[in-house]
Order: C-alpha cells, then sequence, then structure tokens
C-alpha cells in the first residue's frame, strides 16, 4: 500500500502531467497565488509551474494547490480611484436591507436577503 507521500511526490511530473509535490515539500521559488499576494504579487498570466497535493485522510481525495514561480511573478496592479468607488458601492449594497432601505454597519446574511427585522416582521405576517 504506498503512503501518501510516495502518492503526493511526482517532481518529474509522469504522473500528474505537472511536478507534484506532497504538502510544505514544495521547492523554494514556487508559491501559490495566496503566498504571491501576501507579497505584493500575482502570477501575471504564467502557465501553472507545479502543485502541491493533499490526500484527504476521510474521504480518500486529493486536494491540490497550484504553484507559480516567484522570478516571473509582476507586481499587484493599483487600485485606481475608480475601482475603490465601485468597491464601496458594492459593500454598500451588501449592508443594505432591500425592503426597508436601512443601512447598517454589518454585511447582511446571505440566507435571508433582508435584515433581522424583517424577517421577525415576514415571520408575524405568515404566522
Amino acid at each position: 500500500m504506498p503512503t501518501a507521500y510516495s502518492r503526493c511526490f511526482d517532481p518529474t511530473g509522469a504522473r500528474y502531467g505537472i511536478p507534484t509535490y506532497p504538502w510544505r515539500m514544495a521547492p523554494d521559488g514556487l508559491a501559490t497565488r495566496r503566498q504571491l499576494r501576501a507579497r505584493g504579487l500575482r502570477p501575471g498570466g504564467q502557465p501553472i509551474a507545479a502543485q502541491v497535493m493533499v490526500t484527504n485522510r476521510r474521504a480518500n481525495t486529493p486536494r491540490v494547490a497550484f504553484l507559480y514561480r516567484e522570478d516571473l511573478a509582476l507586481p499587484v496592479r493599483p487600485m485606481t480611484s475608480r475601482k475603490w468607488g465601485a468597491l464601496a458601492l458594492a459593500m454598500l449594497a451588501r449592508r443594505t436591507c432591500p425592503q426597508c432601505q436601512i443601512t447598517y454597519s454589518y454585511c447582511l446574511s446571505t440566507r435571508y436577503g433582508i435584515c433581522g427585522l424583517c424577517i421577525i416582521a415576514e415571520e408575524q405576517r405568515a404566522a
């Protein structure tokens, strides 16, 4: 029975098509999208260089994170004033109840799409 390490270790890419490494065993110079973002970088259209694979013990299914080369990564594009404005309007829409038009200091639940007061009012009307 092969071990989890041997199933996930394929540095030549013979089994999976691209080099595959076990969790936390990727060589230096490769990073995931989140790791690139933390360093102020983005993949910039480069192809996937490798992948990190973890086997889920319960379901025995693999989880994969793609790796990109850090030397080919580009800096993150700066936010423009138009992007900041669009983001502010989107957040305002998430905080505003569509029924009573009250703007809250937190985002409303996506499950109901309305505020708690409107949920209670609808339940009372239904009863």
